[in-house]
């Protein structure tokens, strides 16, 4: 009952406008390597939900002209880095010996978006559960780590809003992740971020059906992220229906809240049980591939 009670009351504490996405995650971490979640069972489908809303709810702070400018301008970028991920993550997990599926899975996270592109994958090359949880564990693990050193890195450098908005979108694999770390640089740079992230996310439909043919799976499901549909919706209705503009702020706001929530419940999946699950060189892969595209990308922009 303790234990339920501090975890309302951290949950709590998010709502108030101090408490940015950085320091939620944190707060999630601590809660639950301190007072455990009692309510793990339902915060891992209470994440995915909240994160779909609340980036279909930023949609109603954006221009479509502009999305579609963002969109454009990272395409190109986005199909080479998904493809040179994919082909280093293949590498790597042979040089270090890492098991095929839990290699290919960390590599999909990495090259698209994170859990999502785990969750996609999983199913069609019918990875195990322990495999699953080791490649979740190290991917969300490095997004704890992106949402406060990316920002410090891009303020260092100087990055204007549109390159920093391009770079987390590009090497920041989960989208929450991306629009946190964005959202702290500012407006413009999540705009960015969010649109060009989203428009990588559709990704997961060609290299799910690529991992269907390598790993000769047949008869099954491929899960469209459908939520992406309703953030182009929500752009379109901004854009062309003035109304909307009476209360676009709010929603933005109430979106932003939702995602700072978001991160909370992801970092309150972080325990130390989760740390110990992935293993050594799991996560060695996912710090090398990381460091690869990040550093990469971040010349590229430059």
């Amino acid at each position: 009952m303790k234990n339920k009670i501090i975890f309302i009351i951290a949950l709590a504490i998010c709502l108030f406008p101090f408490v940015t996405p950085p320091i939620a995650l944190l707060l999630g971490i601590l809660t639950v390597n301190f007072f455990r979640n009692p309510f793990f069972a339902y915060t891992q489908k209470a994440t995915h939900l909240l994160l779909q809303i609340s980036v279909v709810g930023l949609g109603f702070g954006m221009n479509i002209n502009e999305a579609l400018k963002a969109g454009k301008e990272g395409l190109l970028f986005t199909v080479f880095s998904i493809f040179g991920t994919l082909t280093l993550g293949y590498f790597l997990g042979k040089y270090l010996k890492i098991n095929n599926k839990i290699s290919f899975l960390i590599s999909a996270g990495t090259a698209i978006c994170g859990g999502s592109a785990i969750a996609a994958v999983s199913p069609v090359i019918k990875a195990e559960e322990k495999e699953i949880s080791i490649a979740l564990g190290t991917v969300f693990i490095l997004n704890s780590i992106a949402l406060f050193v990316f920002p410090f890195i891009g303020t260092q450098l100087n990055l204007s809003q549109a390159q920093f908005g391009l770079w987390c979108a590009i090497a920041i694999h989960d989208t929450s992740s991306v629009v946190g770390a964005a959202s702290k640089y500012g407006n413009e740079a999540l705009q960015i971020a969010t649109t060009v992230k989203l428009a990588r996310a559709l990704w997961i439909i060609p290299v799910t059906f690529l991992s269907a043919f390598v790993y000769h799976s047949k008869d099954t499901k491929i899960k469209i992220p459908y939520f992406i549909g309703l953030f182009v919706i929500a752009i379109i209705v901004n854009t062309y229906i003035p109304f909307v503009h009476n209360f676009s702020n709010s929603i933005v706001h109430i979106s932003k809240i939702g995602l700072t929530l978001t991160l909370f419940l992801i970092g309150s999946s972080l325990s130390k049980e989760t740390l110990k699950s992935v293993g050594i060189k799991p996560m060695l892969q996912g710090i090398l591939l990381w460091i690869i595209i990040s550093a990469t990308s971040l010349i590229v922009i430059l």
